[in-house]
């Protein structure tokens, strides 16, 4: 089963890697460092990707969503296998490469965990720029997530609550975002924060189970669509 599949990722990464653009031409390698952790990225992105090959069974036809769920993989493990050929000068570094700081200066996010937070902050994202909602932006929706909440519990968070509401829009005002955007995992605690959000503050709404392996082209597309 497991030289299954190492033989599958072996594809998958060869199809990943293929480019429309025949005049490229490979190098011989040069002396260079692995970067472990753009290769360790590269295998996640493949196994996400194998996932739809069973999750497909047996006709293999994808949504819309999950197809676009299925190409964002396979574009992250092609710029990571770019990114690893350029290291050893087998192809030029790309010289477009996006700013991802200056891509997001426009935006304000709202998650729901400090790991998508932390993501975020790794992928260049400014931390001025991320809010962590860890209650829902109005209170009734507290009793919806959790119906058996104490009642004496209840005050405690609307603190909370005003204070998230506060936080947003002092950020608002200082940082005048074009957009702001709700990244957040698919669960009822995500589904309500959007929706909230997208109520109050005419957000877009983005979830994925996935978030905090958020990859680079990910967060582009986000931002960008």
């Amino acid at each position: 089963m497991e030289n299954i599949r190492i033989k599958q990722a072996q594809n998958l990464i060869i199809k990943a890697s293929e480019k429309n653009n025949q005049s490229i031409q490979f190098k011989k390698p040069q002396n260079g460092t692995i970067n472990v952790e753009i290769f360790e990225n590269l295998f996640k992105d493949i196994i996400h990707a194998e996932e739809f090959i069973y999750s497909s069974l047996p006709s293999h036809n994808l949504s819309n969503e999950e197809a676009k769920l299925f190409t964002d993989y396979i574009i992250s493990a092609r710029e990571n296998i770019d990114s690893i050929l350029a290291d050893f000068k087998v192809i030029k570094e790309q010289g477009d490469k996006f700013d991802i700081s200056l891509l997001s200066s426009n935006t304000l996010f709202l998650t729901t965990k400090n790991n998508f937070k932390k993501s975020l902050k790794k992928l260049g994202v400014d931390v001025q720029r991320i809010i962590v909602a860890s209650v829902p932006l109005i209170i009734e929706d507290i009793e919806e997530i959790n119906p058996k909440i104490p009642k004496n519990a209840i005050k405690g968070i609307e603190k909370k609550v005003e204070h998230i509401h506060n936080d947003i829009k002092r950020k608002i005002n200082s940082l005048n975002p074009e957009k702001i955007i709700v990244l957040a995992e698919e669960d009822l605690n995500g589904q309500l924060l959007g929706k909230r959000a997208e109520e109050k503050y005419n957000a877009l709404i983005y979830l994925n189970n996935n978030l905090k392996d958020i990859s680079e082209i990910e967060l582009i597309n986000v931002l960008t669509n």
